[in-house]
């Protein structure tokens, strides 16, 4: 027998890329993919995909991961958990953020943040949120931040103390433009939800269910409005973080209309769960508490509506967890929470100290595969386009993560389409002690997850070592180049 052609050799699959559906072999060699095609030559290892589907490895554009908090605090999901927990899951990369505090330079904002992250199993890169920009933040660190491959930059247009004023969100969208940077908004007003907690809590009305009434979609509708008006302003392109509803999608899809470049991510919490979740006995809505918070349950399918028909083009997780024993039940955890602890007669916090977040890493993938491909919502190049290859476009890591192209990083996920199972926290890989999905049914698993040629997690078993992943550095994306048209001409942001 000759010397083998490839590294390992994936055969007889059903791949799915973005564009189409068709059987073929996979060669791996030195981590990337080196050939697609029937009858490949030999592999030092072979794998059989026969009856599976092979989808690139899932790339999640959002995820909070040990954060550090403005008092030192650190959020319990480690890179070493919170990335097990993605490669079982079928997540090969994410992207997850640099905190910046009011008051502090970036650097000064996260001090080691980059050496913990080193500690990921799965491949990795960063969004910088910025909070206070300052001309040493915006004309200094942000342009070293770009050499560094870093380039996407994320601002609150709520929560204190991360919001930015439309002042200020300017100056970020004006500097973005000039580097080349996408911009990511996390789009509710947050004047609007301040009068309506104040008028909650003095009704006393506290439980989870009213984080959901302090936030409704109007609030979402407007300042996705607002940010997509300044940014046309501006001429810098724009992704709206964790759309939750069909008001918010609307301005999205009226942007596009007008030839915006504007995009829109879900999250499978607005796909799957609803206000009924918020509404449980003994505080467990608490679990439920996310920000923009969940809907009535009709608007699930008018965001898959969103889905089928372009607007929204990424499903992340937005995992940001928060333990239901702990976190959850302790007012001013993080902060995500909207408010100061009111009492209540039980010692729980008011729904608005209740941490925002949900974990969601590993669930992403099986709940979006079986919801949409297994469910008919959507079909498979669908699902690879909305899991990864979307977001390496708008994230400047395309034709490396999210395609099964010859030179593409040999990230694959092996689906069992017909396997059916029951999610329980128990079987997950994250820290947290709770899933909001407990119990929840899917069909369609992956089965193996192999991330740059290497098999990274097997049958719910996570295999890659802590420090395995690698730091992305992202190149510039033709999807945050301005369009060139400006209001009357005038250029403001080249002044």
């Amino acid at each position: 027998m000759g010397e083998a052609e490839f590294d390992l050799v994936v055969r007889g699959g059903t791949l799915a890329t973005a564009a189409e559906v068709f059987e073929a072999d996979l060669g791996i060699r030195g981590g990337v993919i080196a050939a697609v095609g029937r009858g490949l030559g030999r592999g030092q290892e072979e794998l059989s995909a026969k009856g599976m589907i092979v989808t690139p490895g899932g790339l999640d554009p959002h995820c909070h991961l040990e954060e550090m908090g403005q008092d030192g605090a650190v959020q319990e999901e480690s890179f070493d958990t919170g990335s097990a927990a993605a490669l079982a899951g079928g997540t090969t990369a994410f992207l997850c953020f640099l905190p910046q505090w009011k008051g502090h330079s970036l650097a000064r904002s996260a001090p080691g943040y980059e050496a913990r992250a080193q500690r990921s199993r799965a491949d990795y890169s960063f969004h910088q949120i910025i909070t206070d920009p300052t001309p040493e933040v915006l004309e200094r660190e942000v342009p070293a931040l770009v050499a560094r491959g870093i380039r996407s930059l994320k601002v609150f247009l709520t929560y204190d103390p991360l919001r930015l004023t439309d002042a200020e969100f300017l100056l970020v969208l004006a500097t973005a433009r000039r580097l080349g940077c996408m911009v990511t908004v996390h789009c509710e007003n947050f004047d609007a939800i301040g009068w309506r907690i104040a008028a909650l809590l003095k009704a006393g009305r506290t439980d989870p269910l009213q984080h959901a009434w302090s936030r409704p979609p109007v609030v979402e509708r407007e300042a996705t409005h607002r940010a997509i008006a300044l940014a046309e302003l501006v001429d810098q392109p724009i992704q709206v973080f964790h759309v939750s509803c069909e008001d918010a999608a609307v301005e999205i899809a009226r942007g596009r209309a007008r030839g915006l470049k504007v995009w829109g991510e879900t999250c499978p919490q607005y796909l799957t769960l609803s206000t009924e979740d918020l509404d449980r006995p003994d505080f467990a809505g608490a679990k439920a508490v996310c920000s923009p918070a969940l809907r009535e349950p009709a608007e699930r399918e008018r965001v898959w509506r969103r889905i089928q028909d372009g607007t929204l083009d990424v499903v992340s997780s937005d995992h940001c967890g928060f333990s239901f024993g702990t976190a959850k039940q302790a007012a001013g955890s993080s902060a995500y929470g909207t408010g100061a602890a009111v009492s209540r007669p039980d010692g729980r916090p008011a729904f608005n100290a209740i941490p925002n977040g949900v974990p969601g890493i590993e669930t992403r993938l099986p709940v979006l595969f079986s919801e949409g491909v297994s469910k008919g919502r959507i079909d498979l190049p669908t699902f690879v386009r909305l899991s990864s290859a979307n977001a390496a476009r708008l994230f400047g890591l395309g034709g490396v993560k999210g395609s099964l192209m010859p030179g593409a990083d040999a990230d694959l996920v092996l689906w069992d389409p017909d396997a059916e199972r029951t999610i329980r926290n128990a079987d997950l890989h994250h820290a947290i002690d709770y899933t909001p999905w407990e119990g929840f049914a899917v069909k369609g698993w992956p089965a193996v997850t192999i991330r740059r040629g290497e098999v990274a997690a097997r049958d719910g078993q996570v295999l890659a070592p802590p420090g395995s992943g690698r730091f992305l550095a992202r190149g510039a994306a033709a999807s945050a180049l301005p369009t060139g048209r400006v209001p009357d001409g005038f250029d403001a942001a080249a002044v």
